[in-house]
């Protein structure tokens, strides 16, 4: 029900993730009268419709959301996770909503004091940085961002990279850079490597995260809501610039017909749908969350990267993590077993 655009948008790419993945079995949560036909391409029998009554809106207040509106979808989403009916929950909604719920119905794991926002940003080796907070705290301590990188290790590590780099976003890679939190959290993080819990590269710049200088980038929220909404920028001013050289005149179609297939190709690797889903880590329970604008495919991408998520037991990593990390961060999380066949309420 969540997003800008709602069931028109999350129910087709619902039916496309459903043909990519023949075991997944979802869970759709929502107002019973906008689930009444679904889409053509839908199996109705790998689909099970939750009933909720109220719907988060994009402008609610985290207030009214968390106690007023008890029977929306979002809370009904992630009530099926912890109650085992779901592996994973997946949200368009409002984020600070999704955050406030999702603490609030699966708690914290232990050992984390604040649960952080993580998503993946195109870099130019190919692939994608993971950076870690992107907007669930604004002001952290040198012990949030270590938890922020073991959290991210294991995120990373869950999707096949077993000892990934951890960058520290800095002004500068001179371990004298920085503000107090960030020499403080670079202490940290050193630690954790000496004693195997990380595999920390040392600080970095804003630009090594397109670069790709490591696996994952660690920073508070807002640093890293910023870069996330430039990236984003980028994606679209890439948009723009191919349609304005296409109106300029013969000489310039022409010239962008030849360059067609490479701009093509640049277009797509920097076209952030393809890595929609952000984890929120930290919790007793696996949520993703989809961007608010997300259209059917980059929706599609997110039921993706959440099902593997699931698939990988991306929770059972996080704790274990945690555990080993434990003399440096707090006591250690709990195990928790994860069932088989992941199974995503949306």
């Amino acid at each position: 029900m969540g997003g800008d655009h709602g069931p028109s948008v999350t129910l087709p790419a619902c039916a496309a993730f459903l043909a990519a993945h023949p075991q997944a079995h979802l869970l759709l949560v929502g107002r019973a009268q906008a689930l009444a036909s679904l889409p053509a391409g839908i199996d109705a029998r790998r689909c099970t419709i939750v009933p909720a009554a109220e719907v988060v809106e994009m402008d609610d207040p985290v207030e009214v959301a968390l106690r007023r509106k008890k029977d929306s979808s979002m809370r009904v989403a992630i009530a099926q996770v912890k109650d085992g009916a779901a592996d994973v929950a997946v949200s368009a909604g409002n984020t600070g909503a999704l955050m406030a719920i999702a603490r609030y119905v699966l708690k914290t794991l232990d050992g984390i004091d604040r649960p952080a926002i993580a998503t993946q940003l195109p870099n130019a080796t190919g692939g994608a940085t993971t950076v870690l907070d992107l907007g669930a705290n604004v002001d952290c301590t040198a012990e949030h961002l270590l938890q922020f990188a073991v959290m991210g290790s294991a995120l990373v590590a869950a999707g096949g990279r077993e000892n990934p780099t951890v960058g520290l976003l800095n002004i500068g890679e001179e371990v004298i850079k920085g503000n107090d939190v960030i020499k403080q959290a670079g202490q940290l993080l050193r630690s954790a490597a000496q004693r195997g819990d990380l595999n920390f590269h040392g600080n970095v710049e804003g630009n090594d995260i397109f670069k790709g200088t490591t696996d994952i980038v660690v920073c508070d929220g807002f640093v890293g809501n910023v870069a996330l909404k430039a990236s984003e920028g980028l994606a679209s001013m890439i948009g723009t610039f191919l349609r304005e050289e296409f109106a300029r005149g013969p000489l310039s179609r022409l010239a962008a017909l030849l360059a067609w297939p490479v701009l093509m190709r640049f277009k797509r690797r920097v076209d952030h749908r393809r890595y929609n889903g952000a984890a929120l880590l930290g919790l007793r329970g696996l949520v993703f969350k989809s961007h608010g604008s997300a259209d059917a495919f980059a929706f599609e991408q997110a039921l993706r990267r959440a099902y593997d998520a699931a698939e990988a037991r991306l929770l059972e990593r996080v704790q274990r993590r945690i555990a080993r990390a434990a003399p440096l961060m707090g006591p250690p999380g709990d195990a928790t077993a994860s069932s088989a066949g992941p199974s995503v309420s949306t």
